[in-house]
Formats: structure tokens, sequence, C-alpha cells
């Protein structure tokens, strides 16, 4: 399929995807990028947001990133993501009580806070508003 891209997309648990797609968009550290078959190649950091996988015009899939690296070769386009979930995988209740128990732990530590902690709470911010868009 010449004209079609290889995408995969890899967190250290499991790999969510792996595939022929027209066109894959991606948060990239210095902003949204769009990757489609014959790319030059590139590789960037990626922040905390939302890829979309698109086919015949349409958004096939949206998955949720943590950081992580977006590899550009001639073989496709690959994706190390820190954590990756699938976001029709995943409810807005359940983001929500997450969040809320990592948020009363952030609180209990007190001003000078926990590291760990505090990218979890930006994490699951990030994720409540992809669910919403």
């Amino acid at each position: 399929m010449a004209d079609k891209l290889h995408f995969s997309l890899v967190s250290p648990a499991r790999e969510l995807f792996s595939g022929e797609v027209d066109h894959v968009i991606a948060p990239g550290s210095d902003g949204e990028f769009g990757v489609l078959v014959n790319h030059a190649p590139f590789m960037t950091t990626l922040k905390n947001g939302v890829v979309r996988v698109e086919d015949n015009g349409e958004t096939t899939m949206r998955l949720f990133v943590r950081g992580g690296f977006a590899d550009v070769t001639p073989a496709g386009l690959t994706i190390l993501a820190e954590e990756a979930v699938n976001l029709e995988s995943v409810s807005a209740e359940s983001v929500q009580k997450e969040y809320d128990e990592a948020h009363r732990a952030l609180l209990a530590e007190g001003k000078d806070g926990n590291t760990a902690l505090e990218e979890q709470v930006a994490y699951l911010e990030d994720l409540k508003a992809a669910l919403v868009n």
C-alpha cells in the first residue's frame, strides 16, 4: 500500500496500534504536526495530548499520550509514548475520580509538594480536557 502511512503507537505496557492509515496528527513539544505517507524523516518529543488517526478524511481513532517521542522514517511513523490510552476506552467519571484522589494527595503533601504527584495531576487535567473535546 504505497499510498498509506504505516503507523505504530507503543507504550511500555503494550502496542496500542499498528496499521496502515492516511494521516496522523500528533502533539509535538513545539506544536501539533501531521504526517502523511512519504513524509520527510524527523524525530521529535511529544507533550501530553491527543494523537488523531485519520482515514478517508475522517478521524477514526483518538489516542491520548503522556509524553514520549515520534520518529518519522521512510518506513512510517512510530510513536513511543510514556503512557497511552485509547480515549474510547476511558470514562470521564473514572478520570475525575483518579484526579480527585491525586489532587487530595498533592494538597496533603504541603507546599514542597511531590513532583511525581504534580505531574500526575497535570496529566489527569489534560486527559479530562481531551475527553471533553
